[in-house]
């Protein structure tokens, strides 16, 4: 009887733990709703009482919906999304296989400039990709906004992993039968990855739609920017409209949040088993 009570109590602080903590990482969301909803007045106060807005508001939806042209910059950012989750997958998992399953000279060198790429910030390489772009003339394209994402170091570590713990025998099996090492892989290995895949497609899909900075640096036209860099255009340089920003920062986290809730499940297992973060 003992134990029991002491299992529940121990079960009760931890709930109380999550919920608590749950809660402290919603604040900036719902703090996003709440002043979508105010007057730039409410919304600048430094009185701590005014949480939540006298009346609800829509002139701050209504503006911005006026401002930023939501259709074009949701195609263009579903466009990037879905060619960066189609490189990468295709990419991440042919060079997983190649370092999971196969052996050949060099294979630790290549595998060790892959790890000590993920260990390198990613602006060290924004000059050398934009120089390479623009002697190409290929600056202010979608393959501008694309070309980072053509090959992820990120996800050949993601599917090296995936393809180092498949049984042997599998393959072992698909060589008696007369598979080549193509067919191998595409017929008998890729399909038993299809968990790191759908990983590594959530993944790619949130880091394409978050990229503020390369956009930015390759994009001058406003039809061609993706969501993230238009909404960092309408904070202006002495000030910002509060409500207008959240307003349209909240209309641009409704894929996101869509994608979020149809793959859940995956986006968990994504996390658990990659042992990474956002």
């Amino acid at each position: 009887m003992h134990d029991s009570s002491k299992k529940l109590s121990e079960r009760i602080v931890i709930h109380v733990f999550l919920v608590f903590f749950s809660l402290l990482m919603a604040v900036p969301f719902i703090w996003m709703i709440l002043t979508a909803f105010k007057t730039q007045t409410e919304a600048t106060s430094i009185d701590p009482f005014i949480i939540f807005p006298s009346a609800l508001r829509w002139d701050a939806f209504k503006r911005v919906t006026e401002l930023l042209p939501f259709g074009r910059l949701y195609l263009n950012t579903l466009v990037l999304i879905v060619l960066r989750i189609l490189f990468a997958l295709v990419t991440a998992s042919m060079v997983g296989f190649a370092l999971g399953r196969l052996k050949f000279r060099g294979r630790g060198f290549a595998y060790a400039t892959i790890i000590g790429q993920m260990m390198v910030p990613g602006q060290v390489f924004v000059i050398p990709q934009y120089l390479m772009l623009s002697h190409l003339n290929l600056t202010n394209t979608m393959f501008a906004l694309l070309f980072p994402g053509l090959v992820t170091a990120f996800g050949s570590f993601l599917l090296t992993q995936a393809y180092r713990h498949l049984p042997r025998e599998l393959e072992e099996a698909a060589r008696i039968d007369g598979c080549s090492i193509g067919q191998t892989f595409i017929y008998v290995m890729a399909p038993l990855t299809r968990s790191a895949l759908v990983a590594l497609g959530i993944f790619t899909a949130v880091f394409a739609y978050k990229d503020l900075m390369w956009p930015l640096i390759v994009i001058t036209e406003k039809s061609k920017l993706t969501l993230a860099p238009a909404l960092a255009n309408l904070q202006g340089a002495v000030s910002t409209h509060y409500p207008e920003l959240m307003a349209a920062s909240l209309i641009a986290s409704v894929p996101m949040l869509l994608i979020y809730i149809v793959f859940q499940r995956q986006f968990i297992e994504g996390i658990a088993s990659s042992g990474s973060k956002l």
